[in-house]
């Protein structure tokens, strides 16, 4: 863990005044300006924080996946003729939307309890305002103006991104060549602030939406709705604590209002070179289909290509 020259950068960053809410809507260019120009006391920030806490803070690792992801996944990177272990642990919803548990059950609260200290830490973050401003979320990945830059975390989330969401996509979602650059961010929703998502699509190859609910975290509403763009049908679903859907970003879907209690979930996308994404529909994608394998059948994809890490730099341009 790496400690930064300006031992002044929390106390600095918890005294800036951050840009309103309304200029954040309109996407006035002071709001640009305040976190581009701000970002590198912010990375500082983060830095000290964690030096600070780091002996009573979560170090968020592998080890909080479900294990029995865990272990296909690791066998599958010794060995990628055993990705169909990977693929046999997600259950099809409709063609190019998938859901299988992610997040141990047992470790969530660990994991819940790192998150809540990132937003007690007092440091400026950005909300999510994609389609809305989701006002309790927090961009992740780096490209993005104010980003939970905290170094363990990020750790954790670019392996999140590239030992398992490429590789899961790829097998799946047939991805291959639209899946070097990363993005994402975390949601909340609540009766009372952001309830719901209208029908949409995403700009992104593929998608893992997460939920990280704890099982005593209940709450009524927010059903997601993805539709069926071959057979015309709407097949709707309920997040459970830990579990992913993972989904390809031009399958339209939505969020019912939540009615009562909270939903917490982490969002994470998958792109192209300048945010190059397949055209054409579904089909421009592999298909898992109702192969027993669940493996896309592609002939110039080999499973070693599935499993391997771009080589290419990534680049600086964020969806929102």
């Amino acid at each position: 863990m790496k400690t930064t020259t300006n031992k002044n950068a929390l106390a600095e960053a918890r005294a800036l005044t951050l840009p309103t809410r309304e200029a954040s809507l309109r996407r006035e260019p002071s709001v640009s300006h305040f976190w581009n120009s701000n970002r590198k006391l912010l990375e500082d920030a983060w830095d000290v924080w964690e030096f600070e806490n780091k002996d009573s803070l979560l170090v968020p690792d592998e080890t909080l996946l479900d294990p029995k992801l865990r272990k296909a996944i690791n066998e599958a990177w010794e060995n990628p003729k055993k990705e169909n272990a990977v693929a046999d642990l997600w259950e099809e919803i409709i063609p190019g939307v998938y859901s299988a548990q992610f997040f141990d059950i047992d470790r969530l609260a660990e994991f819940r309890k790192y998150l809540e200290a990132t937003v007690n830490s007092e440091i400026p973050r950005r909300a999510p305002y994609g389609i809305q401003l989701n006002r309790y979320g927090v961009m992740l990945d780096p490209r993005s103006e104010g980003y939970l830059a905290a170094p363990s975390f990020q750790t954790f989330y670019n392996k999140i991104m590239d030992r398992y969401m490429r590789p899961i996509a790829r097998l799946l979602l047939g991805t291959y060549g639209y899946d070097n650059q990363t993005f994402g961010f975390s949601i909340q929703y609540n009766p009372d602030k952001d309830k719901d998502l209208h029908a949409h699509t995403d700009a992104s190859a593929a998608t893992l939406n997460i939920n990280i609910n704890l099982p005593d975290e209940e709450f009524t509403g927010s059903e997601v709705d993805f539709h069926n763009r071959t057979t015309g049908k709407v097949v709707q679903t309920i997040f459970e604590p830990g579990k992913a859907i993972i989904h390809t970003g031009n399958v339209p879907h939505a969020t019912h209002p939540i009615t009562s209690g909270q939903r917490n979930n982490l969002v994470v996308w998958l792109y192209g070179d300048r945010m190059q994404i397949p055209r054409g529909g579904a089909s421009s994608y592999g298909s898992a289909g109702n192969s027993e394998s669940k493996v896309v059948a592609t002939q110039s994809i080999s499973a070693r290509d599935r499993w391997s890490i771009p080589e290419a730099p990534k680049d600086t341009i964020a969806p929102f």
